[in-house]
């Protein structure tokens, strides 16, 4: 495991040692505090939403820290009374010490119930917002990210933005301000003591940071392990069939057992530094407040000051290192969601998808009677080092099955994802036309005159139902069971208990892959969209199932245009045309009853 490079601290910071500060100093110098800047006035704007209660929520902090003041100093007034037994005053005091607690505890209350409310409220706002750019994020410049990238992002990033959205400011002025009070009225009360409990603070926070560094370095050392055993047990559990299979349990726990010794002595290790550290600073601590106790107690025994006065002393000088520390500790907060929201930012800005509202509008007039789909001259590469198509020409008219054959990695999906408008050609064009032959360009809005089944397992966890109404939300029973049984599947689903209510786990755990085909194949169906494709969507079924699948298809839909992507020689004797994909050029075959199917190159 690499060992992470320590950082360089310049300037006051060297004396210092705090990672978050160095953030700021090396933004201001390599000139990049404008984007700090700019990340921050991005989380402002959803701040701005919930001023309002920001200001209420900043009073309420105000009024609490004014509160714990009060409270202190009744508290002492109190012992002061009872040390000198002057029992008139007694009542009052005891009484205005019980109103100030129960008061103080309604506004902690009451604070803690805004702050999450607001943090939830702006997690949604951002999550909501960013779900929605990366829907519509450019697929080619989205599918840089990997997934796990793109989850943190949306999950651990937005939650960091969240929380100090709206209380980095408020908990900054608190601090300050209860800084601020808690040093004058320590000055005021006894100037030495102030200066005691202010020299301190600092003292405290340099040496605990020194700790606290080393500390994290050992922290994270463990939050790398322990992430690299999830992923061991993850995999593990992902591939249990495949483990089972072989043989390979008592290999895989050995393997396990290793991570197991990692965990123990990496776990072990951080223990033993996190108890010295404890040590040390609980020395440390002992000994500035030792300090404090002495010059206390000299002082009430010298007759300068009474018991409570000595106690709210000793409270008050805690209170203001506590203080300090939270108001340096601003600063990692800040640093951090300026980094999170630089991270958020990078997707919001990922280019959009091209939309043409009135296109959609113009060709789903006569959707009715069937759609063209045209790739005309069209040449597409992922990127500068190979080119996926050259020239390629495409055909699909109403009432057609077309099939988009070749050899695995020669582009038959990138030809589906072209289709969809997915990705654009670099040059030519992608079309779709209506019987009065508008043509108009493929964009992300004519998308919803497609219905699209993927390769592989797209069936989520929930009930069959859920699984069909994900397009088409109004879908009655009767319109699914239809759908599944245009899709051969109402045969494997009509006997279950539960119907279309069943079940299924994650991926269409429960479900045969050929099972999990047809009732994607019946989503399709249901969405009742005037194009379909099909990528590699029948190769699960038997020959039989998908000569069935493909006429119900057509007889129930006689007017749509079918478009498979597939490995299968057997699909070919139900299409009207078919295309080959080879050496980046898409060869026509035109389909005849007397044809021989071509038999693929080797």
């Amino acid at each position: 495991m690499n060992e992470t490079p320590s950082p360089k601290f310049t300037g006051i910071n060297r004396v210092l040692k705090i990672g978050s500060l160095q953030v700021l100093l090396d933004k201001w110098h390599d000139g990049t505090f404008r984007d700090f800047f700019d990340d921050w006035k991005w989380i402002f704007s959803f701040s701005k939403r919930y001023k309002g209660i920001i200001v209420f929520y900043t009073f309420l902090g105000l009024i609490g820290s004014t509160l714990s003041l009060g409270a202190s100093w009744i508290s002492k007034t109190l012992i002061n009374i009872i040390v000198e037994k002057q029992t008139e005053r007694l009542w009052v005091l005891a009484a205005a010490t019980i109103a100030s607690l129960v008061f103080s505890l309604v506004v902690g209350s009451i604070l803690k119930r805004i702050g999450l409310k607001i943090s939830i409220y702006v997690n949604n706002d951002i999550q909501g917002e960013i779900f929605g750019k990366i829907i519509d994020a450019d697929w080619k410049e989205l599918n840089k990210y990997p997934n796990g990238d793109l989850l943190n992002r949306f999950g651990n990033d937005t939650g960091t933005v969240a929380s100090n959205a709206v209380g980095w400011i408020p908990n900054l002025i608190i601090s300050v301000y209860g800084f601020a009070a808690t040093f004058y009225l320590l000055f005021k009360t006894d100037p030495n003591m102030a200066w005691i409990a202010l020299g301190s603070a600092p003292f405290l926070l340099i040496m605990s940071r020194f700790i606290l560094r080393r500390m994290r370095e050992y922290k994270k050392r463990v939050l790398e392990m322990n992430s690299g055993m999830t992923s061991f047990e993850v995999d593990t559990f992902y591939n249990f069939d495949m483990i089972k299979s072989f043989g390979v349990a008592g290999t895989t726990r050995k393997r396990l057992r290793k991570w197991q010794e990692k965990y123990k002595e990496y776990n072990l290790d951080y223990n033993k530094f996190e108890i010295k550290a404890n040590i040390l600073i609980s020395i440390l601590q002992t000994a500035v407040s030792a300090a404090a106790f002495a010059y206390c107690l000299w002082r009430l025994w010298t007759g300068q000051i009474l018991y409570g006065d000595m106690t709210f002393f000793l409270e008050q000088r805690s209170a203001l290192s506590g203080q300090f520390d939270s108001l340096v500790g601003t600063v990692p907060g800040m640093v951090s969601s300026a980094i999170s929201a630089h991270r958020i930012r990078e997707l919001v800005d990922l280019p959009k998808e091209t939309h043409d509202p009135e296109s959609y509008k113009l060709l789903s007039a006569q959707a009715e009677n069937g759609l063209t789909v045209k790739m005309n001259d069209v040449s597409f590469a992922y990127n500068e080092k190979g080119t996926v198509y050259e020239h390629g020409n495409f055909l699909a008219a109403p009432g057609e099955i077309v099939a988009v054959l070749g050899p695995s990695g020669e582009g038959k999906t990138t030809m589906l994802r072209l289709l969809l408008g997915l990705v654009r050609p670099s040059e030519g064009s992608v079309t779709v036309s209506d019987t009065d032959g508008n043509e108009v360009v493929m964009n992300a809005d004519l998308r919803r005159l497609f219905s699209y089944v993927p390769q592989g397992n797209s069936i989520m966890a929930g009930t069959i139902a859920d699984n069909m109404r994900l397009v088409d939300e109004k879908a009655t029973d009767e319109q699914i069971i239809e759908a599944l049984k245009t899709a051969c599947a109402w045969d494997f689903i009509e006997p279950q208990p539960d119907g279309i209510y069943s079940k299924v786990g994650e991926r269409g755990a429960g479900l045969s892959e050929g099972q999990a085909q047809r009732i994607a194949i019946a989503r399709a169906i249901l969405r009742d969209a005037p194009i379909l494709l099909l990528d590699e969507a029948t190769s699960a079924l038997d020959v039989e199932t998908e000569k069935k699948v493909l006429e119900n298809i057509l007889f129930h839909c006689p007017k749509k245009t079918c478009i498979v992507s597939t490995h299968r020689r057997s699909i070919l004797r139900h299409c009207k045309r078919v295309y080959f994909i080879q050496n980046k050029q898409a060869n026509e075959f035109i389909m005849k009853p007397t044809d021989v199917i071509p038999e693929e190159d080797d």
